[in-house]
């Protein structure tokens, strides 16, 4: 069976509080390193109400200790919203803290406005044009490759697996360069992922960390016992993503039955195009889904992510994917 991953954005419900998040996205590791899930990833995002994983390391490190197995990690850390030094100090911590289990993904998108920029004291934009600098930086800082004038403690000589993340060409050609595994955001960023894979392959050059290339792509998976079921589950991030697409955004709203039906042709259009990536259904219809996928993109690992309003059913969707995959 392929390796999967999860995805959690630490979700805030409507109604819900922080503490409930944390609490959330601890209980879905636990049950992800039961079922036995390769890696749980947590993504950096920043002034969002719905979306509690701003402080990655932070929230990593309480992930960490509430496991013992499964890989933890960035999906990912925004690079250009930091300095290398910074981001290998913390991963070097995390590391020393859980010994051979921590992956560090890196992005380049800032996803900024003016005012979180002023917040950050960076320009953004200005800051993504350095980012493969950034990352040899940053590669440099753990591994002494090359040596650099100073050494970062914690960090240098951690046992860390980095990641170029992306959703279009430019992170698969820097990973290819780096001889980095490369990993496709899909799940929201569909349309370049069959060309960036390709180039990716294409170009890959061999490093001392990987010697071919390494593809994980993103899909967007919710399982339940019927089609309908999972349906009603999936439609509280969908509600989410049209909010934020429209500029309205919020906390995870609760389900509703039917939610597609009541959207104008353009938000249908929409939620049907981030869908290209997804496995929404009872077990045999996920079963389905993400067999055709992974024969679409041949990837090496698939990550799946999906918010839900109720975080035992995210528990429960995880349970029946595996179920589902192994047959």
């Amino acid at each position: 069976m392929i390796p999967l991953t999860v995805l959690d954005l630490v979700p805030v419900r409507e109604g819900g509080t922080l503490a409930e998040s944390y609490a959330a996205t601890v209980s879905l590791a636990q049950a992800a390193e039961r079922l036995g899930y390769k890696r749980f990833w947590v993504a950096e995002h920043h002034a969002m109400d719905g979306i509690a994983g701003g402080a990655t390391s932070v929230v990593l490190a309480h992930v960490g200790n509430a496991t013992s197995t499964i890989r933890i990690g960035s999906g990912g850390i925004m690079l250009p919203n930091h300095n290398p030094f910074v981001i290998a100090e913390q991963f070097g911590t995390l590391d020393a803290l859980f010994p051979g289990r921590i992956d560090l993904g890196l992005g380049r998108a800032p996803g900024a406005g003016p005012e979180l920029q002023r917040a950050l004291r960076k320009n953004l934009h200005q800051a993504a044009e350095f980012f493969p600098q950034d990352v040899v930086e940053l590669r440099a800082l753990l591994t002494g490759e090359p040596e650099l004038p100073i050494r970062a403690t914690p960090g240098y000589g951690a046992n860390i697996e980095m990641w170029m993340l992306g959703s279009s060409l430019f992170g698969a050609n820097l990973a290819a360069q780096l001889g980095l595994p490369y990993a496709f955001a899909s799940h929201f960023a569909p349309d370049h992922l069959d060309a960036a894979l390709a180039l990716y392959r294409e170009r890959f050059q061999p490093s001392r960390w990987l010697d071919k290339p390494h593809a994980m792509a993103a899909m967007t998976v919710f399982a339940a016992e019927t089609d309908a079921e999972a349906e009603l589950i999936a439609s509280s991030q969908q509600q989410s993503f049209v909010r934020l697409r429209t500029g309205n955004p919020g906390k995870l709203p609760p389900p509703v039955a039917g939610y597609r039906d009541t959207l104008p042709m353009q938000a249908q259009s929409l939620l049907a195009h981030i869908g290209q990536a997804s496995a929404i259904g009872a077990p045999a219809t996920v079963r389905e889904a993400v067999g055709r996928f992974v024969e679409r993109t041949q990837a090496d690992e698939i990550i799946v992510s999906g918010a839900a309003f109720d975080p035992a059913a995210r528990e429960r969707s995880l349970e029946l994917t595996i179920d589902a995959l192994r047959g």
